[in-house]
């Protein structure tokens, strides 16, 4: 009973969440202690500072609620707020991260290139798509492909299954980038797998986020896996004190077989994705698994984050499959791609918010978290306001609380002006799903809300004409059956404190 009880204690002192405020309670502390030690000169030059800052960040090109986040604290703390925006906003390890993205995309980019018979074919097809098609590749870097196919899987334990027989197929090399990775039945299942083909000679690279070595795993994980041939790696690693990123992290899910076969999706590599344990009721999940030439933009997009960290240059072409229209003739087009801080413009917020501004019968949405900009909030209430069927489910058993009570107070905005909200009642949603009017869909990592919007690296697949999106809709119906309508009655009984406290939190969320 003690072990137990025990047990329990450690979870919650090691768990994310409470490593993430201590980390973030340290580095205060250090500036705090700076503050004190300031002589008075240096106390009237950072309050200087303070009102140049001020002034840099109303006319800085951003959102009116980042510039708002910034302005309280600095307002009210001028020395403090001014020295916690230059400490994260300066983020010199997030220089380095993106620069050296940079230069990978642009080694990569001639290998992203869209056919030239395919943009004549979607333009005949559907002008507006095409334009769609050229933001996306121009902005974010990848191109719109026809000769493709997906899968689509409405629970972690279903793409759990389809990926172990697939990477048993595996004869040439083998990539994974995680955000999240623990010890358990899906990671050793798949583990056991990596080793068995590395030791036969398939190439096996592994990523995952550098917060896995403070939450996770071992710090000195890589090199265990290095002696079973299977080249890892921590994007990012957090190193307490001197870390600057914790915002930049890598989010993204992505597995590639041999440029074959990719997937990408909510689900990462630990046991609640497939509902082995159980921690928030039902774990609903989905992913997608592309087929054909598509698999190229997931191919590159793993080997352009790892060669960030590294010096030399990569074989790409290596990697590219050059037998596709072998392998797939396939209805509809995909366009996979992937967002981050690198980006001159947030691609995957646009391409949400296109969506919606161009559907005419319905818009539906699965996504974990809801806390949205009001550029956002104003398109779900337009479309919902001249007659877009516009229905969102959102958990009913969080894993946040306090991400839960920021997006409940979205409720009454999004109600009155028609769009549908239901919380889904078995568990916690945590797909990432968008469809509309049987013809559009995106299934990937982007969450609505700031991280997933504006902070981490993400991606996702956009599915156009697809047969596939049927079933995307399909199971957004099963989702739905299984969810609770939400009304202002319902939103009243929930507790007040609860209100204040999300309300409160939305003038800081653009900064979690």
């Amino acid at each position: 009973m003690i072990k137990k009880y025990l047990n329990i204690v450690l979870k919650i002192v090691f768990s994310r969440t409470m490593i993430t405020i201590l980390l973030m309670a340290v580095q205060i502390s250090w500036l705090l202690l700076g503050f004190w030690l300031m002589e008075e000169m240096a106390l009237v030059s950072m309050l200087l500072i303070s009102g140049i800052l001020l002034i840099y960040i109303i006319n800085k090109d951003e959102t009116p609620e980042f510039k708002l986040a910034w302005v309280i604290p600095i307002c009210m703390t001028p020395v403090f707020g001014a020295l916690l925006y230059l400490f994260i906003m300066g983020n010199l390890g997030g220089i380095g991260l993106k620069k050296g993205l940079e230069k990978r995309l642009a080694q990569t980019s001639d290998f992203l290139k869209t056919a030239q018979e395919v943009k004549e074919e979607i333009y005949w097809v559907d002008g507006h798509m095409a334009g769609m098609a050229t933001y996306v590749e121009k902005v974010g870097g990848y191109p719109i492909y026809r000769y493709s196919s997906a899968a689509y899987f409405g629970l972690g334990e279903e793409m759990f299954a389809d990926l172990l027989l697939e990477l048993e197929k595996a004869e040439d090399f083998i990539f994974l980038e995680y955000f999240i990775v623990e010890e358990g039945k899906m990671w050793n299942s798949i583990l056991e797998i990596l080793e068995r083909k590395a030791a036969e000679g398939v190439e096996v690279r592994f990523m995952y986020d550098g917060m896995c070595s403070l939450l996770l795993l071992p710090y000195s994980y890589p090199k265990k896996l290095e002696k079973k041939g299977i080249h890892t790696k921590a994007f990012s690693p957090i190193i307490p004190l001197l870390s600057t990123s914790q915002n930049n992290r890598d989010h993204r899910k992505i597995l590639v077989i041999d440029g074959r076969v990719a997937y990408t999706g909510g689900i990462n590599l630990a046991d609640e994705y497939i509902n082995e344990t159980v921690k928030y009721g039902h774990w609903k999940d989905v992913a997608i698994r592309v087929e054909g030439e598509a698999v190229t933009s997931f191919t590159l997009m793993f080997l352009q984050m790892w060669n960030v960290s590294e010096k030399g240059n990569e074989d790409y072409l290596k990697y590219i499959r050059k037998d596709y229209h072998l392998l797939t003739q396939a209805e509809g087009w995909i366009i996979p791609y992937g967002d981050g801080p690198a980006n001159t413009e947030n691609v995957a917020e646009t391409i949400y918010m296109d969506i919606i501004h161009q559907a005419v019968r319905y818009v539906h949405i699965m996504t974990p978290y809801f806390i949205v900009d009001n550029a956002m909030l104003d398109t779900l209430q337009y479309a919902a306001r001249r007659g877009v069927e516009v229905r969102i489910i959102i958990p009913h058993i969080p894993d946040k609380k306090t991400i839960f009570a920021m997006s409940r107070t979205f409720y009454t905005d999004l109600l009155e002006a028609g769009v549908e909200v239901y919380e889904y009642q078995p568990g916690f949603v945590h797909g990432k799903v968008f469809i509309s009017d049987d013809e559009k869909a995106v299934v990937g990592t982007v969450n609505l809300d700031y991280r997933s919007l504006y902070h981490h690296f993400e991606c996702a697949c956009f599915l156009y004409r697809c047969p596939v999106i049927q079933e995307v809709e399909a199971d957004f119906q099963r989702t739905l059956a299984a969810s609770m309508k939400v009304d202002l009655d319902y939103y009243k009984k929930i507790p007040l404190w609860e209100r204040l406290l999300g309300r409160v939190l939305r003038l800081v969320a653009p900064l979690t």
